[in-house]
């Protein structure tokens, strides 16, 4: 028995008759799981949790989901509004969001229940991805926007006003084929792609534009390098072009040249190319294309190491750490998935006053602890204390501020742990 690889290669496509999505060794290129059962539609396949394995049914209303070890049974149906465009499970696994036409859809995993319906594109959204500290997330649409939302402001208890995104990036000129966040959590940079030929590189935290690069054909994907070096743009032609980050010329618009800097382009596919991920170490390149392949290429010498065909148009290719439980078929998740909810706030009737929240404490976070978005609330409001306008050159007003944010913080850890020790005794007073 070899020993299970670090990092798999997940990938599927829209002809195959036999299994919905392989998983394939990125070493020796062999083939290690399949899972069976329907079609992925692009963008749609994500690993929920490190337990589950997800992904939206090729033009139906469902997503499929499967225990990740259990590879030839659908564990489960979620059934949606409509025709699921996208799907991203979170990093941290405790959310998860799809495209529905339009709109994108929310639900909370512990419970499914649905969270938020977001409607702020005006044409359907082609592409969802969370931050890796799963505190923002940004959708693209065919309607050339890019919308960056936070998390801690869409989930929220107020129904009566609709919750807004936190920045709108609208320098596109035409549909939004694909995006990608890059590491850093709310300080990310990202990149979108778009049939405008261009791919526009953005700082999340600000909206801002940082750099618009235009090649000559339309751009159908978009990834970074780890270390953000490089941003790999797949091609309506095929090609692959790689930009860097790094080059000393760099203005805030520049036209692709192949060049001796770090602009280069990997050929190979012979149809447009639909994904691109880099491998954690930041050396391997994989693509997936119309062509029917899935490619590995060696970034160091642009070279294709491997080539893996499949049974039609390519609609999902990923490199992803291997998680635990893939290789261990005696293993089940430690969190049955609820059913998951189709209508917003459905559950109030039978669960009380409406707008009553409810208590629940996540296996492994049963520790007293404040919670990450509280986390989060706390740094920025600090980070906002430091750089507020009114408070520049002001040391006093600083220091006043930074005390009482420590009184708030203190409070809160109160707060959190009188909950946390109520909770406990409702759960094991006897009955």
């Amino acid at each position: 028995m070899m020993a299970a690889p670090l990092e798999v290669l997940l990938s599927s496509d829209s002809g195959s008759q036999l299994w919905n999505c392989t998983v394939f060794d990125p070493h020796s290129g062999s083939s290690l799981l399949s899972y069976r059962g329907g079609n992925s539609g692009a963008r749609s396949l994500t690993v929920l949790g490190g337990e589950y394995l997800l992904s939206a049914q090729l033009g139906k209303n469902f997503i499929n989901v499967w225990e990740l070890q259990r590879k030839d049974q659908l564990q489960q149906k979620i059934v949606c509004p409509g025709v699921v465009t996208c799907l991203s499970a979170s990093p941290n696994g405790l959310f998860l969001a799809a495209g529905v036409a339009e709109a994108i859809y929310l639900w909370e995993v512990c419970t499914g229940k649905l969270l938020s319906v977001l409607s702020r594109h005006y044409q359907d959204v082609t592409c969802l991805k969370f931050t890796d500290d799963s505190s923002h997330f940004v959708s693209g649409g065919k309607d050339n926007l890019a919308l960056v939302w936070s998390l801690s402001s869409v989930v929220q208890l107020d129904v009566s006003h609709a919750p807004e995104p936190r920045h709108i990036m609208s320098r596109h000129s035409l549909p939004i084929t694909d995006l990608h966040c890059g590491l850093m959590g709310a300080q990310a940079r990202v990149a979108t792609a778009s049939l405008d030929q261009t791919v526009k590189v953005w700082e999340l935290s600000s909206g801002e534009l940082l750099l618009s690069i235009l090649f000559d054909v339309e751009i159908m994907s978009v990834t970074f390098d780890p270390a953000e070096y490089f941003v790999f743009c797949g091609g309506s032609d095929g090609n692959i072009f790689q930009v860097s980050l790094c080059s000393q010329s760099l203005g805030r618009e520049k036209s692709f040249q192949s060049d001796g800097e770090g602009n280069q382009v990997f050929k190979g596919h012979r149809n447009m190319v639909t994904c691109l991920s880099v491998s954690m170490d930041g050396t391997l390149l994989l693509s997936g294309s119309h062509d029917e392949t899935v490619r590995l290429w060696d970034i160091q010498s642009k070279q294709s190491i491997r080539c893996l065909t499949h049974k039609g148009p390519v609609t999902n290719a990923i490199i992803t750490p291997a998680p635990a439980n893939m290789f261990l078929p005696d293993s089940r998740p430690t969190v049955p998935l609820p059913r998951f909810s189709r209508h917003l706030h459905a559950s109030e009737s039978d669960s009380g006053e409406p707008g009553e929240v409810c208590v629940r404490l996540r296996l492994h976070t049963q520790e007293e602890e404040e919670t990450y978005l509280q986390k989060a609330d706390t740094l920025n409001s600090l980070m906002n204390a430091v750089t507020d306008k009114s408070v520049f050159g002001d040391c006093e007003n600083t220091k006043v501020r930074i005390a009482e944010l420590e009184e708030e913080v203190q409070t809160l850890k109160k707060m959190n742990k009188d909950l946390y020790d109520f909770s406990s005794q409702l759960l094991t007073k006897p009955t």
